[in-house]
C-alpha cells in the first residue's frame, strides 16, 4: 500500500509543476544508470537494472533498459517446517520466474533543474522483449525416514513432511525459457548536483508471457504480471 501511495504523490507532483517547464540544467549527452528494485510481485527485493540514456534534443533522451527481477506469484506463503528445525519453504511452488527484459523508451523531461541543487524529473516510456527464466523449485522431502531433494508434486507430498527448501542451484540445470513482452510507464526524480547521478523512479510496468507461467499449478495460473514500483539509482552523466 505505500509503495502505492507513493507512487499516486509523485505523480500529482508532476502534473502540478508540468507547467513550469525549465530546461536549462540538460547539459549533459549521455547517462548510464544502474540500480536496484521493489515491486508488487517480487518479494522484498525485486532484481536490478541497467540503463542507458542517449540525448536526442533539449528535451529528451532515448532509453536502453535491462532489468532482471524474480516474479513471485501472489499466492505464495512461506512456511516453518515442524521437522526441519527452522528451516522455511512455500508450499504449492513448482517454479521460480525470472524476468530478463529488454526496454527501449523515451524519457522526456517534464521539470528542469533550476540549478544544479534541485530536482530533475522526467517521464519515461518503454516496452521490449522479456525473456521468462523458469527454474524448478526444489524442496527437502522426509519419506519413509529419509530425505528426498523433490519438486513439488501434491500427489505424493503432504505438507507436515517437508523439511525445508532446498537449494536454488538444485534447479538450474533444468531452466527453460518462456518468450514474453514488457511495456513500462515510469516517472524519474534526480537529485544529485554533479556528474555522478541519484534518482529515484516509480511508475508501473506489465509482463505478458502467452500461454501463462506454472509457477504454483495449485492456484490461478496468470500470462500478465502488472506490477508498480520504485527503483533507487546511482550512475554518471557523460
Amino acid at each position: 500500500m505505500k509503495l502505492f501511495v507513493l507512487i499516486f504523490t509523485s505523480l500529482f507532483f508532476t502534473v502540478s509543476y508540468s507547467y513550469s517547464q525549465n530546461f536549462e540544467y540538460f547539459d549533459t549527452d549521455k547517462e548510464v544508470l544502474w540500480g536496484i528494485n521493489k515491486n508488487s510481485w517480487g518479494g522484498l527485493l525485486g532484481g536490478g537494472v541497467l540503463k542507458f540514456s542517449n540525448k536526442i534534443s533539449d528535451n529528451q533522451f532515448k532509453t536502453i533498459g535491462f532489468e532482471l527481477v524474480n516474479i513471485k506469484h501472489p499466492k505464495e506463503n512461506r512456511y516453518t517446517s515442524s521437522i526441519g528445525y527452522g528451516r522455511t519453504f512455500i508450499w504449492g511452488k513448482k517454479n521460480y520466474l525470472f524476468s530478463l527484459r529488454v526496454q527501449y523508451g523515451r524519457e522526456t523531461i517534464l521539470f528542469s533543474k533550476k540549478d544544479q541543487q534541485g530536482v530533475r524529473i522526467n517521464a519515461q516510456v518503454a516496452a521490449g522483449p522479456s525473456i521468462g527464466l523458469k527454474v524448478p523449485y526444489y524442496i527437502k522431502y522426509s519419506r519413509n525416514n529419509r530425505m528426498y531433494i523433490e519438486n513439488f508434486d501434491p500427489s505424493s507430498q503432504t505438507f507436515n513432511n517437508v523439511i525445508g527448501s532446498a537449494s536454488f542451484l538444485e534447479g538450474i540445470d533444468e531452466l527453460s525459457i518462456k518468450p514474453g513482452i514488457n511495456i513500462k510507464a515510469a516517472i524519474n526524480f534526480e537529485f544529485s548536483p554533479s556528474k555522478s547521478t541519484t534518482a529515484i523512479e516509480v511508475g508501473f510496468l506489465g509482463d505478458f508471457f502467452p500461454g501463462g507461467v506454472d509457477i504454483m499449478p495449485t492456484a490461478k495460473e496468470y500470462s500478465f504480471y502488472p506490477t508498480a514500483f520504485i527503483t533507487l539509482f546511482y550512475g554518471r552523466k557523460y
